[in-house]
């Protein structure tokens, strides 16, 4: 199982890609490991068109999900905020994604913020800093700092995950 947990945002996008490779070793041990393949953010330009933006972040996931075989799509679902007119332009990005998961034959899944604290924490106000704590457990491969924006990508890909897991059950 291939998890892409993605922090939309108009102006940076976080992403990470997680892997969850289960079965058994030459050992007849069972191996339940999960790896952090790949993660970043896409930042851009406020001088940059909306069309050339939206084609920007269409590419970038295409090209994610073909080069590591992704199976889902993670999302957190957006709040609004002040600013209307950026929650609507939220709603282009996620319209991507969801196209991008029926093109490839993905499964997508959503998680308020909330949520993604409670599932990584255990605590549902946790702080972004507690989050980024507990992956660094999790991750130690990770360099520190991290930008907010792939921590929460990262917290995000591993609700998609667990989702998925209990699914399977």
């Amino acid at each position: 199982m291939v998890i892409l947990g993605i922090d939309p945002g108009f102006s940076v996008t976080g992403y990470s890609i997680l892997k969850k490779q289960s079965g058994l070793t030459a050992g007849l041990k069972n191996k339940n490991q999960i790896t952090l393949l790949d993660h970043g953010f896409l930042k851009m330009s406020a001088a940059q068109s909306l069309s050339v933006k939206v084609g920007i972040f269409h590419d970038l996931f295409t090209e994610k999900i073909k080069l590591h075989g992704v199976t889902v799509i993670s999302l957190e679902t957006p709040f609004l905020g002040k600013n209307a007119q950026t929650f609507l332009k939220l709603g282009y990005l996620r319209g991507i994604l969801y196209l991008l998961a029926q093109q490839h034959g993905l499964a997508i899944c959503e998680f308020a913020p909330r949520e993604v604290k409670q599932n990584v924490t255990g605590y549902g106000a946790a702080t972004k800093e507690q989050v980024a704590q507990v992956l660094s457990m999790l991750f130690p491969q990770i360099p520190k700092p991290l930008k907010e924006d792939v921590t929460d990508a990262i917290a995000i890909s591993l609700c998609g995950l667990w989702q998925s897991e209990r699914k399977h059950l």
